[in-house]
């Protein structure tokens, strides 16, 4: 079985199903994806992303500000933690920095990441991080805040090699999408080949970057299993041993989802 890690199933463009979020959802366990995770991504909708979390079984929330979002509402720690005692939400984010598309007047995004890291300290639930041209800025950010105390995941990870290894010694899984399968995309290739499955999560981020051969589409969470087939040719393993070990990788990280799957 696989886990699609990251997704916001809230932004997907229902009129493909006549308004009816059950049908991409029951897609997805049919191509065999236990579970999904609905990532938060401003506190304006925070209320109908844990809307859709609790509508399904298998579907997970996250509570943060994404780090482009500067004209949503200023979180704080409070809020944060008030969003994160809800049964559903298993984790805080995403958060993080973007230096490719925020050059300049970027300090706003240092003080929202240092919130939401200390909100992933006082909660216990672990960090959704979107990086971007912002290496050393992130890992010193999370040394400076969080290290020892804070783990989490690299979201849609498109940098270094080296930036993904000081991710993993600070105790952070690095989250594959669709992006590995694009022809350009061989510096990503390289990172997959050279970290340990143990450190991997797969994802969509639907509804965007669909994977080839679905370049073009809406992503759906169905497409995980696109995913995971380039991992397993990269790393010369079976389709089914990327589903294990991915799907072990993401309930040892999100505690909370493991108990309420075990429970």
């Amino acid at each position: 079985m696989f886990v699609d890690s990251h997704c916001h199933l809230n932004k997907l463009d229902l009129s493909l199903y006549q308004d009816n979020l059950d049908n991409p959802v029951a897609e997805a366990r049919n191509q065999g994806v236990s579970h999904i995770l609905c990532i938060g991504i401003d506190l304006e909708s925070m209320d109908e992303v844990i809307a859709v979390a609790d509508r399904y079984d298998n579907v997970f929330a996250t509570v943060g500000t994404h780090p482009l979002y500067e004209e949503s509402r200023e979180p704080s720690i409070e809020q944060l933690l008030e969003f994160a005692e809800h049964p559903k939400v298993i984790g805080i984010g995403e958060t993080g920095l973007d230096h490719y598309y925020c050059k300049k007047d970027n300090d706003w995004q240092m003080r929202r990441f240092v919130t939401h890291i200390e909100a992933a300290k006082r909660s216990g639930l672990p960090l959704i991080i979107h990086t971007r041209d912002a290496r050393e800025q992130t890992i010193a950010a999370l040394k400076d805040h969080g290290a020892g105390e804070v783990v989490g995941v690299m979201h849609c990870f498109t940098e270094s090699l080296e930036m993904a290894q000081a991710a993993v010694e600070l105790g952070f899984y690095i989250s594959i999408s669709g992006i590995v399968t694009f022809r350009t995309a061989d510096q990503l290739r390289a990172v997959v080949d050279a970290l340990p499955l143990d450190r991997l999560l797969i994802e969509t981020d639907a509804p965007w970057l669909a994977p080839v051969p679905f370049r073009g589409k809406e992503n759906q969470p169905k497409y995980v299993v696109e995913v995971a087939k380039k991992i397993a040719e990269i790393k010369g393993v079976s389709v089914e041993e990327v589903a294990k070990v991915t799907t072990e990788n993401f309930f040892q990280l999100f505690a909370k989802a493991n108990k309420m799957r075990n429970a």
